[in-house]
């Protein structure tokens, strides 16, 4: 429970520090969003999972510019969150939005082809 209290915490901080603060090209010139923070249990580590909208090629740019900004982003949470040990942070790219977007379209094609049929009959 409190893994999660903390995840929730530290991804609307971190949203708001990406938003407003962090001022790295790869992060900024495209859309990054937090999708979620799972925190270890011993409160050590969080990974924080992102989705972003662009190419392969700057997705991979942003990911490193967040592994560039996790210090500063770190020290910033110690001073505006009241936790006795802010989590190390890494990053991993999110895949289930592409993924969801991925089984909308063959859900889509399946439709199509099935009204395609019906037509015929």
């Amino acid at each position: 429970m409190r893994t999660t209290r903390v995840g929730e915490l530290l991804r609307a901080e971190i949203s708001e520090l990406l938003l407003r603060e962090v001022k790295d090209p790869r992060v900024s010139r495209g859309m990054v969003t937090i999708t979620e923070v799972q925190v270890s249990p011993d409160l050590r580590r969080a990974v924080v999972y992102v989705s972003h909208l662009g190419s392969e090629q700057e997705r991979a740019e942003a990911l490193a510019g967040l592994q560039h900004s996790a210090t500063f982003l770190h020290r910033e949470l110690v001073h505006r969150l009241s936790l006795r040990h802010v989590p190390e942070l890494v990053f991993r790219f999110d895949p289930s939005i592409e993924r969801g977007a991925r089984l909308a379209e063959l859900i889509h094609q399946v439709s199509a082809e099935r009204r395609g049929e019906e037509a015929g009959d």
